[in-house]
C-alpha cells in the first residue's frame, strides 16, 4: 500500500468544490447522521474545540452553530478546501469559527487549553502516535478526543454491500465526478489494509487516556472512537 499521506494528497487534489456532494453520495447520506452523532459526544461545557482535517468545514460549521459561545478552530492541510470552508462560514455569518492551514499532527495549541478535539475521515491517513501525543498535550484534564473514520465491514453480508457500493462509485461516481476517480479506485485497498482502530486505541492507552470507547456505526461502515484525558 502506498504511504497514507501520499494517498491523501492524491485523493483530495483539485476536487474541493464537489467534496460535499461526494460525502453524501459515497456514504448514501449517512455522513450527516454520523456528524450528528459526533456533535452529541462533545462536552456541553466546551469553550474551545479543534476540528482536525476539517476539509470544507462540514463538521466544523455544525459545531460552531451548535456551540455559539465556543471558539471553534478547523485545521486543514489543503488550502483549496479551507477557502471553501471560509466562504461557507462567512455566508452563515459565524463569528466563533476560524480556520488554520496545516497538517493535523503539526498544528499545536497551548497546553491544556482545548476542551475537545474532533475529526472525521482523518485517522486512516494520520500518524496516530504523534496525533494522540499532541492531543494529550493540548487537551485539558477531562478533555475529550473524538475520532470518526470509515471501516471495512467484517460481517459477510455487510461486506458484500460495501463492495457493491464501491463498484457503484467506481462506475457511475467516477463518470459523474471524474475528479474523484482515483479516490474511488484506491480507497477500498486502503480500508482493507488500514488498522487505524487498533493503532488508535493502542496509542490512546500508551498516552494514558481513559474511558476509551469504540462505537461501530451503520452496517459497520464506519466507527467513532472516543477517549478522555
Amino acid at each position: 500500500m502506498k504511504d497514507a499521506a501520499q494517498l491523501a494528497e492524491r485523493f483530495f487534489t483539485g476536487n474541493g468544490t464537489t467534496y460535499d456532494s461526494i460525502a453524501r453520495l459515497s456514504t448514501l447520506g449517512f455522513d450527516a447522521r454520523w456528524k450528528k452523532k459526533i456533535l452529541s459526544m462533545i462536552p456541553e461545557d466546551s469553550d474551545k474545540i479543534i476540528d482536525q482535517a476539517c476539509g470544507t468545514g462540514i463538521l466544523t460549521l455544525r459545531i460552531a452553530m451548535r456551540f455559539p459561545g465556543c471558539r471553534v478552530i478547523g485545521v486543514e492541510l489543503r488550502d483549496e478546501y479551507l477557502t471553501i470552508a471560509g466562504e461557507k462560514a462567512r455566508d452563515l455569518r459565524l463569528s466563533n469559527v476560524e480556520f488554520i492551514l496545516g497538517r493535523a499532527e503539526d498544528v499545536l495549541f497551548e497546553e491544556g487549553s482545548v476542551d475537545c478535539i474532533t475529526s472525521s475521515y482523518l485517522a486512516k491517513y494520520a500518524d496516530l502516535d504523534r496525533l494522540v501525543s499532541n492531543a494529550k498535550r493540548m487537551l485539558r484534564k477531562g478533555g475529550v478526543l473524538i475520532m470518526h473514520e470509515l471501516t471495512r465491514p467484517t460481517n459477510p453480508a455487510y461486506a458484500a454491500l460495501w463492495k457493491l457500493q464501491f463498484k457503484f462509485l467506481q462506475t457511475y461516481g467516477a463518470w459523474k465526478y471524474p475528479e474523484w476517480e482515483i479516490a474511488f479506485r484506491e480507497l477500498p485497498a486502503l480500508l482493507n489494509e488500514t488498522r487505524w482502530g487498533d493503532n488508535l486505541t493502542k496509542a490512546l492507552g500508551a498516552n494514558h487516556f481513559s474511558d476509551i470507547n469504540v462505537v461501530p456505526l451503520i452496517f459497520q461502515t464506519s466507527a467513532i472512537i472516543t477517549a478522555k484525558k
